[in-house]
């Protein structure tokens, strides 16, 4: 639960910015937090926690925001 609200607490942070670097800094705790919330879906199926079936569609769901937010990281063009 932590790391996904943390997505969304630091992409509204990094809409926010001053300046591009911070943005930028933002955006890759963004892609780490999405990652990990990725790692905790996985785990919870792994270990029979909930079962895997309940938990795909929320699995295929970060595995597309981690690529977003990747992609729109990339993007950045340093000053």
């Amino acid at each position: 639960m932590r790391s996904a609200t943390s997505v969304a607490s630091n992409y509204r942070a990094a809409c926010r910015g001053r300046s591009g670097a911070e943005w930028y800094a933002k955006m890759c705790i963004c892609v780490e937090e999405a990652d990990e919330t990725q790692f905790w879906l996985e785990l919870l199926g792994d270990a029979e926690i909930f079962p895997k079936s309940k938990l795909a569609s929320l699995e295929q769901e970060y595995l597309e925001i981690v690529s977003v937010l990747a992609t729109a990281r990339k993007s950045y063009k340093g000053q």
